[in-house]
């Protein structure tokens, strides 16, 4: 019902019809055979109210004092009674609180914190009988309507007081209270009751058919009543408007048809080791409390923990599925994305209280390919059979090439730096071989940047000299078929640099390069880019430009040049994209962005990139305090 058509003798009159205890009180005792409205007051005792208090009260309040001249709340937010028109008084802030809410304004206070402070002197005090609550009316907060604000302050529990734009809204959100507290009762039927729930199965197929906007303010109607069903369809659709958020799904993470999907999204967060409160146990409890075997709950967690898990839906939807994972795990996530898009119409629910694939979110591969964007266009995609328009597809993420690499608020790399290997004719499973130190092979999906951070350094390893530059790398195959391996966190460049393009050319070219940017401690460190080019284990060629100095060897291409790409009168950041440019046209170079800066891809560790130091050679060694960005 709007507020326009607001009407209080059929609104009051429908709580009444509808009123029964809650599930937990006793039909013979305390409030629960208390009907909750009186007869109305007339207008002389509305008006006599009025002039013993010195105001004219608020429209919705004194529309609904002449429809009942009081009401019990029946507990609802720790207020049982509201009073009538001889009841009300001003409440004259008896516990000082206004002084306490005026130390906290500071400089720059909000309209509303002013507001809130001031209330506690004047503001219309309407219960009779509370649990040390307070139900304010505030005449300082009022809206062009003259409708004034209402405050509901609970005493016992210290929190700010709730606001409500005026008294009609307060009551509106108490009969939604007073429907979700009776929803456990099964003979709490009425026409209310029907209506929303007929609202949620309507909201189910609006939402299967792509239509989840109209959906949306069905289900968050139906919610606030409480009705069943309603917190489970809306927590999908809003965990698929934000993917990265987490969403509680209820006893369904047991049910067998709906395991699959959901626990292992309800697993992502302790995964991460954002549980904290009693940490896994505590989560075990919770998921064993629920009705999921233990055993069962304990292997999703590991395999979420340790990157090995798979989401693997049935039929035509769990084949592509598994097409889009073998795509994205090797940094296709474009690709992966379209074969995912091109499939949702053939996703099939488990059963009727799911309406999406919220198992692709805890995928380590696919789930972060689902932007919020995407988690949109999976929403406004008609699937389990239902028919509807298709969505406008979202543009592809990763741009051609390599120019994103000079993007200067790049995330991803804090000190602003790259190198990497790409490798021609192979498949991404034999780099380790080529170029990994000894026994290391591919990992599961894991975030690079955390991969990196946590490898051991040189000194915390004993098979390792100090001297080694040993990188973790993320390894994947380009879309025009180079395999590669890209470290965003590289150490200095220094004079013992020793290319990795020889060793990776054995079965075909291979290109390295490094990127560092100018350092300006320790020391003045200019920058740095180096370029080599190998073939059968041989360098065809390589320079190096380290400020303005040019250090070549090999027969460079003309299109490679240093001299003609790095321009001492240009910015760093004007020579970085002119080189870029030239390696994606000359070798056909490119670096999926997405994968590398929001996906996971499989790393391993490389032999070092730099040489043992000759004689009368030294090295620089420091040891620095990492923290994580």
């Amino acid at each position: 019902m709007s507020d326009e058509s607001f009407n209080w003798h059929e609104f009051l009159g429908r709580w009444q019809e509808e009123w029964v205890p809650r599930a937990d009180e006793d039909e013979d005792g305390g409030h629960s055979l208390v009907r909750p409205g009186r007869p109305g007051a007339d207008e002389a005792a509305i008006a006599a109210a009025e002039e013993r208090l010195g105001r004219r009260l608020p429209p919705s309040y004194r529309e609904f004092l002449a429809v009942s001249d009081g009401w019990h709340v029946d507990q609802t937010a720790g207020v049982y009674q509201l009073g009538g028109a001889a009841d009300i008084d001003w409440f004259q802030d008896p516990f000082d609180m206004t002084p306490l809410y005026e130390e906290n304004l500071g400089d720059n206070p909000r309209e509303e914190d002013i507001l809130l402070a001031g209330m506690w002197q004047r503001a219309l005090r309407l219960e009779t009988d509370s649990d040390m609550s307070y139900a304010l009316l505030d005449p300082g907060d009022s809206d062009q309507d003259g409708e004034w604000a209402l405050y509901l302050y609970k005493g016992w529990g210290g929190e700010l007081p709730d606001r409500y734009p005026s008294f009609r809204a307060y009551m509106k959100a108490m009969y939604r209270s007073f429907h979700s507290d009776r929803v456990e009762r099964p003979d709490f039927v009425n026409t209310t009751t029907r209506a929303q729930d007929a609202h949620v199965a309507e909201a189910r197929l609006l939402a299967l058919r792509g239509r989840y906007e109209e959906a949306l303010p069905l289900l968050e109607e139906a919610l606030s009543f409480g009705r069943p069903r309603s917190a489970v369809l809306l927590n999908q659709l809003r965990h698929l408007l934000a993917p990265c958020s987490s969403r509680d799904y209820g006893n369904l993470v047991a049910d067998p048809r709906y395991l699959p999907e959901l626990l292992p999204v309800h697993a992502m967060a302790p995964a991460r080791g954002e549980c904290r409160l009693g940490g896994d146990d505590h989560w075990l409890g919770m998921m064993t409390a629920r009705g999921a075997a233990r055993k069962t709950v304990e292997a999703v967690l590991s395999t979420m923990r340790d990157g090995t898990h798979h989401y693997t839906p049935p039929g035509p939807w769990g084949r592509a599925v598994a097409e889009a994972r073998e795509s994205a795990r090797w940094g296709a996530t474009d690709a992966a994305w379209r074969v995912l898009r091109d499939a949702l119409p053939l996703w099939e629910a488990p059963g009727p209280l799911l309406i999406a694939p919220i198992g692709l979110l805890a995928d380590p591969v696919l789930g972060p390919l689902i932007t919020p964007e995407r988690g949109r266009e999976i929403l406004a995609t008609p699937r389990a059979g239902e028919r509807g328009p298709a969505p406008e597809p979202v543009p592809d993420l990763d741009p051609p090439g390599l120019a994103w690499l000079a993007e200067p608020a790049a995330s991803w790399r804090p000190l602003d730096g790259y190198r990497c290997v790409w490798v021609e004719g192979i498949d991404p499973a034999r780099l380790p071989a080529l170029i990994g130190e000894e026994g290391t092979g591919l990992s599961a999906p894991t975030d690079q940047r955390e991969a990196s951070w946590r490898a051991p350094r040189p000194r915390e390893r004993e098979d390792v000299e100090l001297w080694e530059d040993r990188a973790v790398v993320a390894v994947g195959r380009t879309a025009e078929g180079w395999v590669f391996a890209f470290d965003g966190h590289p150490h200095h460049l220094n004079k013992l640099f020793l290319s990795p393009a020889p060793a990776a050319s054995s079965s075909g070219r291979a290109v390295v390069v490094w990127r560092e940017p100018r350092r300006s401690s320790p020391g003045d460190h200019p920058a740095a880019f180096h370029l080599s080019v190998a073939e059968q284990s041989e360098e065809l060629y390589a320079f190096t430009v380290r400020g303005t100095e040019i250090q070549r060897s090999g027969a460079i291409p003309e299109a490679l040049d240093p001299a003609r790409l790095f321009h001492p009168q240009d910015t760093e950041l004007d020579n970085e994209l002119r080189v870029l440019e030239a390696l994606h046209t000359e070798l056909g170079l490119s670096l999926p962005r997405f994968a590398l800066t929001q996906g996971r891809l499989r790393t391993f560790t490389t032999r070092s990139w730099t040489r043992a130091p000759r004689a009368g050679e030294g090295f620089a060694f420091a040891s620095f305090v990492r923290h994580r960005p």
